[in-house]
Formats: structure tokens, sequence, C-alpha cells
């Protein structure tokens, strides 16, 4: 396959089939670099060189009634994780701060559950006007199944955008969990993007499915018009349903990132959780198919060193993607 002719027919409008997108995926491990050089000329058409980082604050961690096989947080996990209940205005303000002075443009508030309580929402909507007022960052809530109300209650408040991850193909949902459905997932995505709210969705790679499911999950995404696409690998955690579970290798990982690119040509494509892991000394070349990472810790597992990852930006001859007041403070 001419990945480099491939990658100009996608910019040109082509939305490629399910025969080329699984040879991505089953291309050989020396063509990797070819794959991502195509990768890399859809990237850069539309995002040039500029990364936008990410940092999660988890503002409500364990205590979920659900049973997803991944989580450490599910209600059916026996990882020893610290638990607490959702934290205040002050400490998510404290945390912006932290994420401005850090160079992040995206502040993501995320909290275990179900869903938000009127509470829950309630504090976000306070702390997220005083972050736009004070910081100008861009904020994403994650707070799970989302009432039409609550939608546009966090929508006049001044959230940017709202994640909830499909995560896997709706035939391999089942075997994830089964306290929810797919369906719960998409009519999520689609209320917040009735009340003007940037869509947030992406998957967990390395949860034993197939290949064809990965496509489909790449592809249900496409269909969403999911703005931001967070790309996680398995980090398996002792305890939970899916404890010892280990699929993935860099180079695979790699081609999956690269297949994201190619289906979702316009879409902010993150490397996110169990990259450090999973992508290992290859993290470097995911950033020619993606053009965001996380920065920090994730929910209940730790993250890279931010400065690793400012160096690994600078070493590729990147450039952090930074908001109006971050420009006039740094710049």
């Amino acid at each position: 396959m001419n990945y480099y002719q491939l990658a100009q027919e996608v910019i040109a409008g082509k939305i490629i089939s399910n025969e080329e997108a699984l040879a991505l995926l089953n291309s050989k491990d020396d063509e990797l670099l070819q794959l991502m050089d195509g990768a890399f000329v859809i990237r850069k058409h539309y995002y040039g060189k500029k990364v936008k980082l990410n940092m999660i604050m988890n503002a409500k961690s364990g205590y979920c009634p659900e049973d997803c096989g991944y989580c450490s947080q599910s209600s059916k996990s026996t990882a020893p994780i610290e638990k607490y209940p959702f934290i205040t205005k002050e400490e998510i303000l404290a945390g912006a701060k932290r994420a401005f002075d850090n160079k992040i443009g995206t502040y993501c508030i995320v909290a275990s559950g179900r869903g938000p309580t009127r509470k829950d929402v309630n504090v976000v909507s306070e702390a997220v006007a005083e972050i736009k007022e004070k910081y100008g960052l861009k904020v994403c809530a994650c707070l799970g199944l989302l009432k039409e109300e609550q939608a546009q209650q966090l929508k006049a408040a001044g959230v940017d955008r709202y994640n909830h991850n499909l995560n896997t193909s709706e035939r391999h949902h089942a075997f994830i969990t089964t306290s929810h459905t797919y369906e719960d997932r998409v009519n999520t995505v689609e209320i917040v993007k009735k009340h003007g709210i940037s869509p947030c969705s992406g998957a967990i790679i390395g949860m034993k499915e197939t290949k064809e499911d990965v496509v489909q999950i790449a592809r249900a995404l496409h269909q969403l018009d999911a703005d931001s696409i967070p790309v996680n690998f398995l980090n398996a955690i002792d305890g939970t349903k899916l404890e010892g579970t280990k699929e993935l290798n860099p180079r695979y990982c790699l081609k999956v990132l690269a297949l994201f690119r190619y289906i979702n040509p316009t879409k902010e494509i993150r490397i996110s959780g169990g990259r450090e892991i999973n992508l290992g000394s290859l993290q470097p070349l995911g950033l020619y198919a993606a053009n965001s990472i996380f920065v920090g810790d994730y929910l209940t597992t730790a993250g890279q060193e931010a400065n690793s990852d400012y160096r690994m930006l600078e070493d590729l001859g990147f450039e952090i993607e930074l908001t109006q007041q971050q420009e006039k403070a740094f710049c």
C-alpha cells in the first residue's frame, strides 16, 4: 500500500474502506515509518506541528456503581485506590492554576460515577465560571451519563467540551460492561452536541477486541462527529476484570493511532491513558499521528514526568498550543 498516496486522497475527501483500514492495522512492521509518515501528512495538513496539552483533575475517585471491566473505580474492582467524594470548588480552581502555569490548554474535570448529582453540576458550574475569567482555559467536563438540563447548565457556565468515551465497538461493549448500554453512551454525546458543547469521545484499545472492532470504533467516532478523540491503551490494573491482559506492543499502538488519523483526519487525536507503558520508547512517534496528549497523572495511575513530555516535544520540534492568556503570560 502507498500510505502517502492514501493520505493525499484522505485530505482530498476520501473515506477509507474497511479493507484499507484493516490493511493499516495489519501492515508489516518494516513499513511502520512509511505508515506514520502518511499519518503525519494528514496531521500536518490540519494541525501543523502544534500539540494540544491536557490535564486531568480527578474530582471524585471511586464509589462507582458501574461494572466496567477496565476500571479500578468500578464497584466490581478490588484495586486498592484512593477514594474520596466530590472535591470543592477551591480545589478545582487550584488545579486550574497548576494547569495554566504548566502551559496546559485544556483542563479536564473528571468524576467517577454513573452520572453527576445536582450538587456536582453546581460545583463544576461555579468553578468553571471563575476558571474562564481567571485563566481562559478550555474546560472539559467528564461526569458520566448526562441529562438534558445538566448539559444546558454546564454550557451556560462556560464548559467548552464534554467527554464521554464509547470505549469499544458496539459488538464488544457487553463484554466490557453490562450496567449501561452502548446506546446510553451515544445518547450522552448526542445530548452535549444538542446543547452546543463540543463532544469528546474515544476508545480504549487492548480489551480483547478484534481488529475489526478497532476499525468499527474509529468509524463510529467519525460518524458521531466527535471533535476530540482520546485513544487510550489498556493499563490492566490488578483487581479489575481485565487484570493480566497484555495484548499490545508499541508498534501496534502506533498503527492504531495512524488508523484513527486516517479515519478522522480533521479531528483532535489525543494519546491518552496507558501511553507510557504501551508505547514505551516509541512515544514520540505517536505524535506524528496524534496532535494532543495528557500531561501528568491519570485518574488512578501515574503518568510520565511532565518535564519528560516537554523535552519530548522540544526534541521533536513541535510547538505547544497556548491559550491567548498563556501567550500573554509566557511569550
